[in-house]
């Protein structure tokens, strides 16, 4: 281990370089990736909160232009194996000096899902207001929306952005707002309920209607794929660039310790020995590297996640699926840069990997 430190402490400028282009390389992949994956992953949690099953309009793209007919729920209510049914109108619209924020018309029986931290649910004319946008308004008293004014009743704390970040009022209310009954239903059922069952008899009430498990629409929500997908090409692109950029650097570094290669050779090292110490000289840059750009992803993603501006609407996880992957492939193009050079080099006459590092 000690030899590997004293080799990379004879290059200080360039181990420097090759660490900080590791360490900004894997520190782009984990925000962009995390982040994404946040978006999702509250998105997703929002709609499993005592929700087995999503009810949308057929045939549609996105659930904020869905539009179902509220009164399904007290026939879905009926069907064996349904526990509850939440009828909830998904919309964004300005609030006071806010020019966007997302805005939840809710059936009564759904306020027990907002954890208030003081207050009380709304009533007709009411809203509750989430932790983020109640701090970036100041704690008002009441608030604007769509030109119409509600008393602020309470406020609450989920831990999910999109909540968190938005006003929540009673369905009729939002209703007269976004001229529409609901833009989702969603079904809680008992664990021993066939699901598959349940979701054929709730499809046959009507076929302007189509209900599937929550697990399966948010597998299947095209934004998700959208935001998923785009974030992988742009992550893809900007790593490898990054990567291949430490590849090439850590590859010049090897080729100019020709001499020093051809040295050891010449006092009887072997080429294992020579290829050992540049294995072990790459894996402990890459592994400092892709500590620090974990240690500062965390850093980033918490700060991006209160900063009051974003409303908690921009959030990040790091899953250990992309932390496992991430640190394969960064340790596989680092090795890659110096194995090939060191392992020309290692081949190549002692007297000639000297005679060639001195010109």
């Amino acid at each position: 281990m000690s030899l590997f430190v004293k080799a990379l402490n004879r290059n200080r400028f360039k181990t420097f370089l090759i660490y900080t282009s590791i360490t900004v390389a894997i520190t782009a992949i984990f925000m962009i990736t995390s982040i994404s994956r946040g978006i999702i992953g509250m998105y997703s949690t929002m709609l499993k909160t005592e929700g087995d099953i999503i009810v949308t309009q057929a045939k549609i793209a996105d659930t904020f232009f869905s539009d179902v007919n509220a009164s399904l729920g007290a026939k879905i209510q009926t069907i064996a194996g349904v526990n509850d049914v939440y009828a909830i109108i998904l919309g964004a619209s300005p609030i006071n000096e806010l020019p966007i924020a997302a805005i939840y018309g809710v059936s009564e029986n759904r306020f027990k899902t907002y954890a208030l931290t003081e207050g009380a649910y709304p009533k007709k004319g009411e809203v509750i207001l989430g932790k983020n946008i109640n701090a970036r308004l100041h704690s008002p008293k009441s608030v604007s929306i769509s030109n119409k004014t509600f008393n602020v009743s309470g406020i609450f704390e989920n831990g999910v952005g999109f909540e968190d970040g938005g006003a929540v009022l009673n369905r009729e209310d939002a209703s007269a707002i976004f001229n529409k009954e609901a833009s989702i239903l969603l079904v809680s059922i008992n664990k021993e309920t066939d699901v598959e069952e349940l979701i054929e008899h709730i499809n046959a009430l009507t076929p302007d209607i189509e209900a599937k498990t929550t697990h399966e629409f948010v597998d299947n929500y095209n934004q998700f794929k959208i935001i998923e997908t785009s974030s992988n090409v742009i992550s893809a692109v900007a790593f490898l660039m990054g990567l291949l950029g430490i590849a090439s650097l850590i590859s010049i570094t090897i080729n100019e310790r020709r001499s020093e290669f051809g040295i050891l050779r010449a006092i009887g090292k072997s080429s294992n020995f020579i290829m050992s110490m540049v294995v072990g000289e790459t894996f402990i840059i890459t592994c400092v590297g892709f500590i620090s750009a974990f240690l500062l992803s965390k850093v980033l993603l918490f700060m991006i996640a209160h900063i009051e501006k974003f409303q908690g609407y921009v959030n990040g996880e790091l899953s250990f699926e992309t932390i496992v992957s991430v640190f394969g492939f960064s340790l596989f193009m680092a090795l890659l840069g110096a194995l090939l050079p060191a392992y020309s080099a290692s081949k190549i006459d002692p007297i000639i990997l000297i005679q060639r590092g001195a010109l």
